[in-house]
């Protein structure tokens, strides 16, 4: 059993939700992902996520999916679930079952709906709050251009002030350093876990503002880790020269793929069966799916070997 306690820190890449050809859950492949997960060397998995496509699930296909994934899982690390929703009760509710299945810590969106449906900052700390009480674990706040809701710097830092369990956050909007750096002169201690996001994309000037974690796909975490692990020990011209070789696969998933590449590799190295996405989304053909699994093997990440 994996130790839970705190800090957390490291790599908690996004777990993608596998689907047969039919867009049925592929139970078993979900399990071959977690399994994958762990032997890529991971710090946690974070399940339910944008780029596990939670927008296209069903509330019982979500807690199918968190009972099979912390079930499997088994405490070799902890698991992040996410539980965003507008609804503070419906948040609150899904984190509360979220932990009760063996969630270590749980992720959370600001309250929106579409384009302008928002929460002030009043209602926003209150939501925040209530989930955190609820779960009664960890929160970590994504700041995430998704939402389209500002979250300042002094609001972050007043939540980990004023809430004891909301202390880790996952920055990733435009200038992502500078506002983590921010972030982390504003809240001084209590920001206990400064993470990036957006597959990593700018891992390198993230860790020198300080993040403490990085939330990046499960494409290429096996590949993140050395350049993650030479940084926290001070060889950051190694962990520089190791992220050079690796930014473009970075930068075409970040840039032309999305939460598909993930998909698309993982099924080119035997991880699952399908990279089936759920319309309105399409699999990655053509041209862009050739380029993608190009520079993935150039790089060779455990994703495109590891069931072959």
């Amino acid at each position: 059993m994996v130790n839970v306690s705190r800090p957390f820190s490291g790599l908690f890449p996004v777990a993608p939700t596998p689907f047969t050809e039919t867009g049925a859950l592929d139970l078993d492949g979900q399990r071959r992902v977690i399994d994958c997960m762990v032997d890529q060397q991971v710090d946690g998995i974070c399940i339910l996520a944008n780029y596990s496509e939670q927008f296209l699930l069903t509330d019982a296909e979500r807690d199918t999916l968190v009972d099979l994934c912390l079930g499997h899982t088994a405490g070799r690390v902890p698991v992040m679930v996410t539980c965003s929703h507008f609804s503070t009760d419906i948040a609150s509710a899904r984190a509360k079952r979220a932990v009760a299945a063996g969630a270590s810590i749980i992720m959370l969106m600001p309250p929106y709906h579409g384009a302008t449906l928002r929460a002030d900052e009043a209602s926003m700390f209150d939501h925040f709050k209530r989930v955190a009480d609820a779960a009664g674990v960890p929160i970590m706040i994504q700041d995430a251009p998704l939402s389209g809701v500002p979250l300042s710097v002094s609001f972050l830092a007043r939540l980990a002030r004023e809430i004891p369990l909301v202390r880790y956050f996952k920055i990733e909007v435009p200038q992502a350093a500078a506002k983590l750096r921010a972030l982390i002169a504003a809240g001084g201690d209590v920001i206990e876990g400064p993470f990036d996001g957006e597959e990593a994309i700018t891992l390198m000037p993230d860790l020198d503002a300080g993040a403490t974690g990085t939330m990046s796909s499960a494409l290429l975490p096996d590949l993140i880790r050395p350049v993650f692990d030479a940084f926290r020990a001070g060889r950051r011209d190694e962990a520089r020269a190791g992220y050079a070789r690796i930014l473009p696969l970075i930068n075409y998933e970040n840039r032309q793929c999305g939460l598909r590449a993930t998909k698309t590799v993982m099924k080119e190295g035997g991880v699952i069966k399908s990279d089936m996405v759920r319309h309105p989304l399409e699999p990655l053909t053509g041209a862009t799916r050739s380029e993608l699994l190009e520079l993935a093997r150039e790089a060779n990440p455990l994703a495109l070997r590891w069931g072959l």
